[in-house]
């Protein structure tokens, strides 16, 4: 599982790794850790910042801590109701084939632990290299603690690689004792999974001003739906006459009971525009909510589950309130409710800190990536399809101040076809850094993550957005656009000093995407629809999904000219034209997720690019038939 794009590790030389696995083979099964014989021997004073729950009755819960010059992770679990063993640990996806497990089981007389491993049957197999450590085992009041250590990397190919982004993590609890690790059914335990972002960062907590207020945005006595999946919307508002302010950090607001069902909440401020919205409570899918609920995007807060408190750069803070601000709020709030709960009442939501002392900079939100058309789209049964969004240099070096602006944070987000998101800086054709990378990426598992380092950005520079799509599930086109089945591709990045630059993103060139629905016809049996009249949806859902097709759209995305989107916060664009998209080695290695070296367009791809007829529009190229349908 360890990935070709990890830094290479230390691994041990060739005899010296089989006399290992000798060596941890015996350990695994002739010398296999007793659990009993390590009560309270946990370290003293250890520490864990974070804490989540495993499963939605809050049976067990996981704490861990980072220790960056270490390089591991430091994992402890409190199981309420301990009775015969535990499952714990990562996988791609989430799935328990091929996943890498610690493990701790129980026969009835005796406890072990130890590193383990899935084939791809879900069959179980103890690791001849054991890299989850154990470290101390305890019982106590409120259950049963067990610690234990594991390296980012490791030199064993059956291990996970821990790295930022999303990590699925995985449980199963064992009700009935069992005579080896081997004879663990996992599809017959109860069983589930949990993401996190396990690599947070290592970043130093402002000091907080002693003017600083509170303002709670929570639910009002919400009876939670007995259903798997509910969003759910609350309109607040602010007093009247609510003047300037900087929000300067946000924590979450958790009713007691509920931390398994509260997914992730999300406070948006509506439209300025907008002179009165109707007060709201329901859900956010109820046919009975207001239209003008949907205007309210512009993001003040974001919490998924496993996060902590979000803090502003001590420079900075996002402005609210004042001229120009709409009084406004929208709170929602995913449940996640898989027993099906019934008559749980909630009043989770945000709280906000928030100053009269204004600080030095507006923070700014900027959107990055691509613009929510039809004209991008992944075929059906793809299962990596990359889609990449531009903010060119030209657009920065218009929008940007000359002494640039300075990313701190960064919220991705696509819809349900989602799996990996990485955006990169690049300067004079060549990527200088990541900005945020999510190989693993969930979009069950939104939230805006602090950066390890801020992220200086400067007028010419180019920031670039590469998403990677599955729909081996799906029969149909996925066209871009709002609706839950069609797709996203975006980076919400959070910045200082605010510009009136608030998008920065790109699509192919509509004239270019007619020139592929030109050229389908003139090599497929079954014509596509290219009338004006005939949306882009319509023409990409006739297209036959062969492999020359899809062939092509990849290199038309790759290849063709872009449309820029530069918009001020008014909607406004900064006059920036039509772009070819970078060519240099930004997109220089497969280590970046989502991102695949340039190569030459091939003759077909070039055909869709070149230029037809003798003006603009003219789809009839010399010495070829007119492909126009009526």
């Amino acid at each position: 599982m360890q990935t070709s794009g990890s830094k290479p590790c230390p691994c041990p030389g060739f005899k010296l790794r089989e006399v290992a696995s000798v060596y941890f083979t015996m350990i695994a099964v002739f010398l296999v850790i007793l659990v009993a014989a390590l009560q309270g021997s946990a370290p003293r004073g250890t520490y864990f910042p974070y804490k989540v729950p495993l499963d939605p009755q809050g049976l067990l819960e996981l704490s861990w801590n980072v220790s960056y010059p270490e390089q591991a992770v430091y994992f402890q679990i409190l199981s309420r109701e301990l009775k015969f063993g535990l499952l714990f640990g990562m996988s791609d996806r989430g799935e328990f084939e091929n996943a890498d497990l610690a493990v701790l089981w129980s026969d009835g007389h005796s406890s072990y632990f130890g590193d383990a491993w899935s084939d791809a049957k879900g069959h179980l197999h103890m690791d001849s290299q054991q890299d989850y450590q154990l470290l101390g085992a305890q019982s106590a009041a409120e259950g049963f603690y067990i610690l234990f250590r594991r390296a980012f990397s490791t030199c064993d190919p059956k291990d996970y690689l821990i790295e930022d982004g999303t990590v699925h993590l995985i449980y199963g609890i064992l009700e009935k004792p069992v005579r080896s690790l081997q004879a663990i059914n996992i599809s017959a335990i109860h069983r589930g999974l949990q993401r996190v972002q396990l690599l947070k960062p290592n970043i130093t907590i402002p000091e907080l001003p002693s003017d600083m207020k509170t303002m709670e945005i929570t639910a009002p006595g919400v009876v939670i739906p007995s259903q798997e999946t509910t969003y759910w919307c609350y309109m607040a508002e602010l007093p009247d006459g609510f003047p300037k302010h900087h929000i300067i950090m946000y924590e979450p607001v958790i009713t007691a009971g509920n931390e398994a069902l509260v997914h992730h909440m999300e406070v948006f401020q509506c439209a300025a525009e907008l002179d009165s919205i109707p007060r709201y409570n329901g859900p956010c899918d109820a046919k009975m909510k207001p239209d003008q609920l949907n205007y309210c995007r512009h993001v003040l807060a974001a919490w998924a589950m496993g996060a902590q408190a979000f803090y502003y750069p001590e420079e900075a803070g996002l402005a609210f309130g004042g001229p120009g601000s709409s009084r406004y709020l929208r709170l929602e709030i995913h449940y996640h409710n898989p027993l099906v709960f019934k008559g749980r009442r909630d009043s989770s939501g945000i709280r906000l800190y928030y100053t009269g002392s204004l600080r030095r900079y507006d923070a700014g939100i900027m959107e990055l990536g691509l613009v929510y058309t039809p004209v991008m789209a992944v075929p059906p049964g793809e299962t990596a399809f990359v889609l990449t969004g531009y903010c060119t240099d030209k657009c920065t070096q218009r929008a940007l101040p000359a002494a640039g602006i300075r990313i701190f944070a960064s919220q991705l987000h696509t819809h349900l076809a989602g799996r990996k998101v990485v955006t990169v800086l690049s300067r004079d054709g060549r990527e200088r850094q990541v900005v945020n990378a999510d190989g693993h990426y969930s979009p069950h598992f939104q939230e805006i993550r602090m950066l390890k380092e801020l992220v200086a950005v400067f007028p010419g520079d180019e920031l670039i957005t590469a998403c990677t799509y599955n729909t081996e599930d799906r029969s149909q086109v996925t066209v871009g656009g709002f609706g839950i089945m069609e797709e996203m591709c975006v980076n919400y990045v959070h910045y200082y000093p605010q510009t009136q630059l608030e998008l920065c993103k790109s699509a192919v060139d509509p004239g270019y995407l007619h020139r592929y629905f030109s050229l389908v016809n003139r090599f497929n049996d079954e014509e596509v629809c290219t009338c004006p009249q005939v949306s882009v949806p319509q023409q990409f859902s006739s297209i036959p999904w062969n492999t020359f097709n899809r062939d092509v759209l990849k290199s038309l995305y790759g290849f063709a000219p872009i449309s820029m989107h530069c918009n001020k916060s008014s909607a406004v664009r900064f006059p920036v034209r039509t772009a070819s998209p970078p060519r240099a080695d930004v997109l220089h290695g497969n280590s970046r997720p989502g991102l695949k070296p340039p190569r030459s367009a091939p003759r077909w791809a070039r055909d869709v690019a070149a230029p037809c007829g003798p003006k603009a529009g003219s789809w009839s190229c010399p010495g070829n038939p007119s492909t126009s349908s009526t």
